[in-house]
């Protein structure tokens, strides 16, 4: 009996006492470990700083590199628009490390580092592809042809010398692009794949970013068409899941649609062009407005 009283008066006054009480629940608290949200505030600072970095520096360099006086830049110096894509190489993958670095979905550091060095790889090789196909441009060079079949390589001698440009042309248009946009492309992706939670679907549209002239280069567009295609089918099963994707999940997949109904559109305006069919056979006709622009727009045409 005397024990029972005891224990009473001490439930009693645990009761009575707040600071007791106080204890009990920070004790009971610090077991339960702190729930983390999963929703991702809207990344306004990276999306801008990467379209401004697309639209300035990317597409951008080929008009200053072409309307900036010759003199200014002379054929045996880096041209205004070979230092827009060193600013580039620099300031698209900076943006793309920060962006994998906050996905919410956990990312192998040795991935992340391994596709920026691929990625700053071949924009490098690019960069010294594109910038002598430009200075080529000065001396009567046309993008709408082929190497081999340009006026001013047909009077090269030694007739071998051809093979160089040839060579050059596959560093940029070919092994450059792919190197460059094949990491880019994969680390989009596998952002976007993390942007899925059970949260509520977030409401409106965000500003929508579209560089359409980058599903036009090269052999770009089947890299871009196939991660679109794996986009659409994320969001499928993800939405069968019953998750939601959020504004920046939103935002990729949006421009990426838009850039597809743009692409599309140039790509049927140009169709029955006898010329670039020449230069871009095949089912998936995506014509580089670069090639227009020398074929159709060049002052010296």
């Amino acid at each position: 009996m005397a024990t029972n009283k005891g224990s009473n008066l001490r439930q009693r006054s645990q009761r009575n006492n707040p600071v007791n009480n106080n204890k009990d629940v920070l004790s009971a608290n610090s077991k339960i470990k702190p729930q983390t949200t999963s929703d991702q505030p809207f990344h306004y600072d990276l999306w801008l700083i990467l379209a401004l970095s697309n639209w300035l520096f990317d597409f951008g360099r080929p008009i200053a590199a072409m309307w900036v006086p010759l003199e200014w830049t002379p054929l045996d110096k880096p041209s205004i628009g070979d230092y827009f894509h060193m600013i580039y190489n620099v300031i698209t993958p900076f943006c793309l490390l920060k962006l994998l670095g906050r996905s919410k979905q956990p990312l192998s550091s040795n991935f992340t580092h391994l596709s920026v060095i691929i990625f700053v790889m071949g924009a490098s090789m690019h960069l010294v592809g594109d910038s002598v196909n430009h200075r080529l441009i000065h001396l009567g060079y046309k993008n709408h042809l082929s190497v081999a079949e340009n006026p001013i390589m047909k009077n090269l001698k030694p007739k071998e010398l051809v093979k160089s440009f040839e060579l050059l042309y596959r560093y940029d248009e070919e092994i450059g692009h792919l190197m460059w946009y094949i990491p880019f492309f994969l680390c989009l992706f596998l952002y976007y794949m993390g942007c899925f939670s059970s949260k509520t679907r977030p409401n409106g549209l965000v500003l929508l970013g579209c560089c359409w002239y980058l599903a036009t280069e090269g052999q770009i567009f089947p890299l871009f068409l196939l991660t679109f295609f794996a986009m659409l089918a994320v969001w499928a099963v993800k939405s069968y899941q019953g998750l939601y994707s959020d504004l920046n999940g939103h935002f990729l997949l949006w421009t990426f649609t838009l850039t597809i109904i743009l692409t599309a559109a140039w790509s049927c305006w140009l169709w029955d062009d006898q010329v670039l069919r020449q230069k871009y056979p095949g089912l998936l006709y995506v014509p580089e407005p670069w090639a227009y622009y020398t074929l159709y727009l060049a002052p010296t045409h």
